[in-house]
């Protein structure tokens, strides 16, 4: 059994790593997931300028990916969604509406050319092997943006998941800006959908937004939907209305969808029922308000680790250095290699070197007979010469050597001595430089994302607030039933079936409950209410009760606070109460038995002569003679007999 045990925990502990690493967690470093980065490398490597069949880009891409086909498609697809690394050419589906996109085989895409500024650099990318050991695929994309907050991301894992709102391009990239220069700056999600965002919460990336659809509300008969929040489609709107309808929250005639490339949802109210008395209700009961909570959790240095949005900024603000200066020395590298080989060019042509290897018999007479040659010139070489220099100088066709170009070789060093130059320069001050790259970036693309969600700063509708109370609540005292589905006794008042109400008992036992249709508790109840907290905390209870050897006590208090259908006593056991009341300006009247020697029959107590306490402290003992009566006065001496 112990080594079942093992081998449980081992496998799963695998399987749990896997599945954080290798499927649903993006990297910090270029935001994707494994899948994502397999597709865009495919794009990558066949890119010819063309359109592909996504199915043949599938294909070629489960040469990386061994999860099948339908996890590549519906990858594609996703990303495709995000209009920022692939062209696409058919029906790609809607986010809108909801709409699916057309099979693998009648669509087609190819890699956008921001993917190869942003993304493509084999010399500097780290590749493993694929699944099977016959390709090669990158690690991570050496991407000099943060795409994890552009995408956005979602996903879950074996104990945890992952949440990332996607941002504006051009917003992130100043926000890289801002941290390369050490400046403060604020970064906020914009959604593809547009709509009106509050981020009062967002708390950099760890908290939450609230959401809501953009609503032309000029009409007072008739509401059109323009934009739809972030996590919704069309289709799903018109169905939460429809449902909220259905049940009585919220009043509508008629609901028409006319969305084409724009969202126009059209809701057409009843007679009598005006905007201002839905738009509440339409947040409050459906779809047009979202609460959308973010967990910014990405994979760094091989293992899941929760961020913060100014984080994941500064860290690519620093990785962009790091990848720019690699950039600069790789090219510095190959700036120097071709210098050099133009160098032995111009020597082996001009000096004719070329005529020493005529009469030489053995390959290494004639590379030793290229190498002296090369004796008197060393000062102007780059570096010492080199066996395979050699051989790519023998390999000069017979027709270049004719045909050989001084001035246009020595054009061509002048512009590599140049570069070199302007090289050294941009080492020297590398934000500067990155600087300068990421302007660039803004001024090509940023035009192409806008900003489409407006933020603003809203309440969140409550339910409670937001429903119609047109349902009757009432309490028969004979039988103990609550209810605004009871028809006989008292009627309490309008409620909705969002409202909580209290229920004091006759033993003084106090709770809190939902409203319902019909529910028991109990007969003779000393109080029944609507329990809104605003309310329900501006009432003084008066409470008169007789304790256990027949004192009679006075307790005032109020109800701020409380647990739903938590069960709260007022009187100590053994106690005995007589009336409640919500009078302030009355007084208690009590009249006692009489009894030999006794001189004071009745005596009154002005209520407001008493505190205002808790309502779990013990009352305030008014007499220990024992009661014939109670009466509650008014200042008018009007009386209502317990």
């Amino acid at each position: 059994m112990a080594y079942v045990n093992t081998l449980f925990d081992r496998n799963f502990l695998e399987y749990a790593s896997y599945v954080i690493k290798d499927r649903a967690i993006p990297h910090i470093d270029d935001g994707l997931k494994p899948v994502q980065r397999r597709i865009l490398h495919s794009l990558l490597e066949i890119d010819d300028g063309k359109f592909h069949k996504v199915a043949n880009v599938v294909g070629h891409c489960m040469k990386y990916h061994p999860h099948g086909d339908a996890s590549i498609y519906e990858a594609l697809v996703v990303v495709a969604g995000k209009e920022l690394f692939i062209d696409t050419q058919g029906n790609f589906g809607n986010i809108l509406t909801g709409d699916s996109a057309s099979a693998a085989r009648y669509i087609e895409c190819r890699i956008d050319p921001i993917a190869r500024e942003l993304l493509w650099r084999p010399e500097l990318t780290e590749y493993t092997d694929s699944y099977d050991g016959r390709n090669r695929e990158p690690v991570v994309f050496p991407a000099k943006i943060p795409l994890a907050l552009i995408l956005g991301a979602e996903g879950i894992a074996v104990g945890m998941s992952t949440r990332v709102l996607p941002h504006n391009f051009g917003e992130v990239i100043s926000a890289v800006q801002a941290a390369l220069r050490g400046e403060e700056f604020e970064l906020y999600p914009d959604f593809f959908h547009g709509g009106i965002m509050d981020v009062s919460e967002y708390n950099q990336g760890q908290g939450r937004v609230l959401v809501r659809a953009r609503m032309d509300t000029s009409d007072e008969k008739r509401i059109v939907i323009r934009e739809v929040p972030f996590g919704t489609t069309t289709e799903s709107l018109i169905n939460s209305i429809d449902n909220a309808a259905r049940r009585g929250k919220i009043k509508i005639a008629q609901i028409n969808d006319y969305t084409g490339e724009n969202v126009e949802i059209e809701i057409r109210l009843p007679r009598g029922v005006y905007t201002q008395d839905v738009v509440d209700g339409l947040f409050a009961f459906t779809d047009c308000e979202q609460s959308i909570s973010v967990n910014l959790l990405l994979i760094h240095d091989d293992k899941p680790r929760i961020f913060t949005v100014p984080e994941v900024i500064k860290y690519h603000a620093k990785r962009l250095v790091a990848l720019l200066e690699q950039e600069l020395i790789h090219e510095r590298e190959s700036l120097m290699d071709r210098l050099h080989m133009r160098t032995l060019e111009r020597i082996f042509i001009e000096e004719r070197i070329y005529k020493r290897i005529e009469e030489e018999r053995t390959s290494d007479g004639v590379a030793q007979a290229v190498r002296t040659g090369f004796e008197p010139f060393r000062k102007e070489l780059i570096r010492p010469i080199t066996d395979e220099d050699i051989e790519r100088l023998l390999k000069i066709p017979i027709r270049r050597i004719s045909l050989y170009d001084i001035e246009r070789n020595r054009q061509e060093v002048e512009d590599i001595r140049r570069r070199l130059k302007e090289i050294e320069a941009h080492l020297a001050n590398l934000v500067g430089y990155a600087l300068d790259f990421l302007e660039g970036v803004l001024e090509k693309h940023a035009h192409r994302f806008p900003r489409r969600t407006e933020i603003s700063g809203f309440n969140r509708v409550d339910v409670r607030e937001a429903a119609t109370r047109d349902l009757t609540l009432r309490y028969d005292s004979e039988s103990g039933y609550l209810g605004y589905g009871v028809t006989t006794g008292q009627e309490v008042g309008a409620i909705s079936q969002y409202d909580r109400i209290l229920v004091i008992d006759s033993g003084a036992r106090w709770k809190v409950i939902p409203a319902q249709e019909k529910l028991f508790v109990g007969a003779k109840a000393l109080h029944v209410g609507l329990a809104d907290k605003e309310i329900l905390s501006q009432i003084v209870f008066t409470l008169i009760y007789r304790g256990s050897a027949d004192e009679t006590y006075i307790k005032r208090f109020s109800i701020e606070q409380f647990i739903l259908e938590k069960e709260y006593d007022l009187v100590p056991e053994g106690a005995q109460p007589l009336t409640l009341t919500t009078r302030t300006d009355a007084l208690v009247r009590l009249r006692y038995r009489k009894k030999p020697r006794m001189q004071k029959l009745e005596e009154d107590f002005l209520i407001s002569d008493y505190l205002v306490k808790s309502n779990r402290a013990n009352g305030v003992r008014l007499s220990t003679k024992q009661l014939s009566s109670l009466k509650v006065l008014t200042a008018r001496g009007a009386a209502k007999k317990a």
